[in-house]
């Protein structure tokens, strides 16, 4: 391949994906507000019209403000790319440390990942402040922002920039087969950051305490019985002291797995609810979902680190897609921001595999509390967390992980009978 054809085989992919996502938020937008008039039948008694219009209203919102950062994201990948931009932070870099040094590299790449964060950042702002707030759901106020900021930013210095030193040596010192080398840290630092996390990182941002003992503790913890599930604690974190959405999740595996509840998430859901939510979260972990989903991600990520040690001993990698210098990072950051534009159509095969988890949690959740209190915490869930109950159904193809919430209902509801 020429550096000529790259370039534009690199701008039909990008277009081509770009106008595709256009196309496809654009009907989702025209779809809900189509049916922002009427609440589906399946719901018109456990959801209000008001609430079924919020709920409109907020996807469109969300959808809008996605069209925008979509267009300038496109922007600045073709600035940085075929517009010069990356060879100029190169070239900034290169005039205070040497030229492909290990110190250089490093400091290229916080130069990229710096600016990215500054484009971002308006959108975030207005994300926050002003989409979320108009919902009502933002919490989070200008000093927690700037904790989070400062926070964040501590820890891509003393955890970021230590790892990605230690790559880019991985990358120059390991000989033709690096690659192999850097995709084995990788996914050991991924397995890492799951078992640390839960403990070391989450609470730099958050407060959690135990679940007091009580009618909610002494059921969840009877269900886990049955289920034949242990785990290191039962926790709730405050999730309201940024946002008004409920949520719960594990985290964590081995002998670290947690159980995490928003408090705001308590604060909706009666404990037969709750029981049931947790019942299908069980399920992802009785279908060994995470483990599956680590394969996949294992296995192909060593076919696109093989790709990435092929591209990085040819300049036609490097000249296509609009620099002069190469090198470890080099090599890294035009990897990392080309591969997105060509793997946007895996997007709905792994939807497709996320929906189909979660239809066989549901399923199990159905055999391990009543189908009726599941639905009851969904409808409540949908409802307070504003989601949209009429998706486009090709918009929810490709990028839902959930199924939509009439054919998630229908199905539970099958399961009760």
């Amino acid at each position: 391949m020429t550096s000529s054809q790259l370039s534009a085989v690199f701008l039909l992919a990008l277009f081509a994906g770009l106008m595709i996502r256009f196309w496809l938020a654009m009907r989702q937008m025209l779809h809900v507000r189509h049916h922002r008039g009427a609440v589906p039948a399946a719901f018109a008694d456990s959801i209000s019209l008001d609430a079924h219009q919020k709920a409109a209203d907020y996807t469109v919102a969300r959808v809008r403000l996605g069209m925008i950062d979509l267009f300038i994201s496109t922007c600045l990948l073709l600035i940085l790319t075929l517009g010069g931009g990356l060879q100029a932070l190169h070239d900034l870099a290169s005039r205070v440390l040497d030229a492909g040094s290990l110190a250089q590299g490093v400091a290229f790449i916080a130069l990229v990942a710096s600016v990215s964060w500054l484009v971002d950042l308006p959108l975030g702002l207005y994300r926050s402040f002003r989409l979320e707030a108009r919902f009502g759901f933002n919490r989070l106020t200008p000093g927690l922002f700037i904790a989070d900021t400062l926070k964040g930013v501590a820890l891509a210095a003393l955890i970021g920039l230590p790892l990605i030193a230690f790559v880019l040596w991985l990358m120059g010192s390991m000989g033709e087969r690096w690659w192999l080398y850097v995709w084995a840290f990788w996914l050991g630092f991924n397995l890492l950051v799951l078992l640390v996390y839960p403990t070391f990182i989450a609470p730099l941002f958050n407060k959690f305490k135990p679940l007091e003992d009580g009618p909610l503790k002494a059921r969840i913890e009877g269900l886990m019985t049955r289920c034949g599930f242990r785990l290191s604690g039962l926790f709730v974190m405050d999730g309201s002291k940024r946002s008004a959405h409920g949520n719960a999740y594990f985290t964590g595996f081995g002998a670290a797995k947690r159980i995490v509840f928003f408090d705001t998430l308590l604060d909706k859901l009666a404990p037969t609810e709750v029981e049931a939510v947790l019942a299908h979260e069980l399920g992802h972990y009785h279908h060994h979902h995470l483990w599956k989903r680590l394969g996949v991600i294992g296995a192909g990520s060593l076919l696109f680190f093989a790709l990435l040690g092929h591209v990085a001993s040819q300049t036609w990698f490097f000249e296509g897609l609009g620099m002069q210098a190469s090198g470890t990072a080099p090599t890294l950051v035009l990897f990392a921001l080309a591969l997105p534009v060509f793997t946007f159509p895996l997007t709905p095969l792994m939807s497709m595999w996320s929906r189909k988890h979660e239809f066989q949690a549901d399923a199990y959740a159905a055999s391990q509390a009543p189908a009726t209190e599941l639905i009851s915490a969904l409808v409540k869930l949908y409802r307070d967390n504003a989601s949209t109950l009429t998706p486009d159904p090709l918009y929810s193809s490709v990028y839902d992980s959930h199924p939509p919430a009439a054919i998630r209902i229908a199905r539970l509801q099958a399961a009760s009978q």
